[in-house]
């Protein structure tokens, strides 16, 4: 066993209200710059739909992720050593701007400087990639609160595979439509496929916290990440002919602080935290042949960390003690191992994903006060589960590559919660037997509670520092250099170079700046800063 830990993440989609927010927040922090107008390392994808880059979950199209070879061994979708290095200098594989969108502005000076007239000036679009006058057909929001529904909404890829297995559950009638959020960012993989495919070894995965980084000075614009990436999470700057994704926010996670678009979500549904695992498992949880054991599977490579064997085995390797004891407090552990209600995306790409979704469970309850029913009696909505207007399937695709009863034994557990709490709330006395029947004490019903509903910020964010080594690490500053995007001096504010319009560099000064300390500190203080 070796034991290694991982930042990871858990989002409730009860609480996704959609507004987009943590997509703003995340694009003006880290994709602000020249040649990445259309890049978004965080969006917000209305379901049913085809999501951003179109219908990126059709991997028999874009070939990501792992698949089992006639041996039983994991294998690159986007083919062996050999068919990549023949695909390396036109990869044909991977999204065009088209699949994305093409980001415009608009001509706003028609509007100011439009000379008097019976006629009103108009703002039209134009694209900000040629400056050519353009018509809007496609952006990353398209699908945004059913948009095109039911028009487009039968090309989410979901839909199909739902209607393979459940005729026709998923219906697209106004009256029987369902809709519902889902954010996604970079999934950190354990076992990413990005990191195989890529011919410069650019991308790799940090052993501290198993972030997964693109290292800008090696990064030779093969794209073949951007293939391998099933979720389709890494980008292409044209203007630096580097790969770009993701950071997890490393700078602000490295001094305690969470993720941008975590701390600025309206709905507080995001959870950060440790998790333990046997590295030795993953390459063995990834090869599990068949596809609805994954879950499973993966499960099993977290490892316990109130077992005195896993916080002895976890020391012995180089685990700090900070971390471990911030796994004992993370709330992803509790969410994905103590009470299972978080389901990984798509765990049938083999990727091991990292970032987990608690599935949404209001619908039901909506729809059952609308009837006239009790919408939070723990009876009408066991018994309404099966019929929710999401489709179980439907969910079942997104986070168990179909396998039902996960889905079903998570709903089921939310649903005894709300029941138990209700009773709890109106001085009722909770029946014992709603807790036990989905394997839950009534403590744990109210804990776990207390953490979806009412955990304060400490709680919601259990992020250690021990791992960031001397002071001067944590200023921005000194960020590692081949980390660095867009800094001045940074790859992607450098001058013309071989591989983009601006992959070049001059040697700027860096300036200092506050240590994020300091900004952490004004995060958690109500009094006044000192002058």
């Amino acid at each position: 066993m070796r034991v290694m830990a991982q930042l990871a993440m858990v989002m409730n989609l009860d609480k996704c209200i959609g507004c987009h927010t943590c997509s703003v927040t995340c694009k003006q922090t880290w994709t602000n710059r020249s040649g990445v107008e259309y890049v978004w390392f965080n969006n917000v994808e209305t379901r049913p739909g085809q999501g951003y880059p179109r219908r990126w979950e059709d991997q028999d199209h874009w070939r990501g992720g792992w698949q089992l070879n006639k041996r039983g061994q994991l294998t690159p979708r986007s083919g062996g050593r050999l068919k990549r290095l023949a695909t390396l200098f036109a990869n044909p594989v991977q999204p065009t701007v088209k699949d994305y969108y093409e980001p415009w502005t608009y001509e706003y000076r028609n509007l100011t400087n439009a000379p008097l007239g019976d006629d009103y000036p108009v703002a039209r679009p134009r694209s900000l990639l040629s400056d050519k006058p353009m018509k809007i057909e496609w952006s990353a929001n398209w699908d945004d609160n059913l948009g095109g529904l039911p028009e487009k909404a039968e090309l989410d890829p979901m839909v199909a595979a739902t209607r393979q297995r459940a005729s026709e559950k998923v219906r697209f009638a106004f009256e029987d439509s369902f809709m519902f959020y889902l954010p996604r960012i970079c999934e950190h993989c354990l076992n990413p496929s990005c990191v195989a495919v890529c011919p410069s070894g650019a991308l790799y995965k940090r052993s501290e916290d198993g972030i997964v980084l693109v290292d800008q000075d090696r990064c030779r614009g093969w794209r073949q990440c951007v293939t391998g990436c099933p979720y389709k999470k890494i980008y292409f700057n044209h203007r630096t002919g580097k790969a770009e994704k993701c950071t997890f926010c490393y700078p602000r996670t490295e001094v305690g602080l969470p993720t941008v678009c975590s701390e600025t979500c309206v709905g507080r549904l995001r959870y950060l935290g440790v998790l333990l695992y046997d590295a030795d498992k993953v390459a063995a949880a990834a090869a599990t042949r068949n596809e609805q054991d994954l879950y499973e599977a993966q499960l099993g490579l977290f490892l316990d960390p109130e077992d005195p064997q896993v916080r002895a085995a976890a020391a012995r390797d180089g685990v700090a003690h900070d971390w471990i004891e911030a796994a004992r407090r993370s709330p992803v552990h509790a969410l994905i191992s103590k009470y299972r209600v978080a389901l990984p995306l798509h765990p049938e790409y083999r990727t091991m994903p990292m970032v987990w979704y608690v599935p949404p469970l209001s619908p039901v309850v909506e729809a059952l006060t609308e009837t006239g029913f009790d919408g939070e009696d723990a009876d009408n909505l066991f018994g309404a589960i099966d019929t929710l207007r999401i489709p179980l399937e439907y969910l079942a695709e997104l986070f168990t590559a179909g396998d039902v009863q996960p889905v079903r034994s998570a709903l089921e557990k939310l649903a005894a919660m709300r029941a138990h709490m209700r009773q709890t709330t109106f001085g009722q006395t909770p029946d014992a037997r709603t807790a036990g029947s989905v394997g839950l004490s009534a403590t744990e019903l109210e804990d776990m509670y207390r953490l979806l509903a009412l955990a304060k910020y400490d709680e919601r964010y259990v992020i250690p520092t021990a791992a960031v080594g001397d002071a001067e690490r944590l200023e921005e500053s000194a960020v590692p250099e081949h980390c660095r995007l867009d800094e001045q001096g940074g790859p992607g504010m450098g001058g013309s170079g071989p591989f983009g319009d601006r992959s070049g560099r001059k040697a700027l000064p860096l300036v200092s700046v506050e240590a994020f300390h300091g900004l952490r500190a004004r995060h958690r203080t109500e009094q006044e800063e000192p002058e």
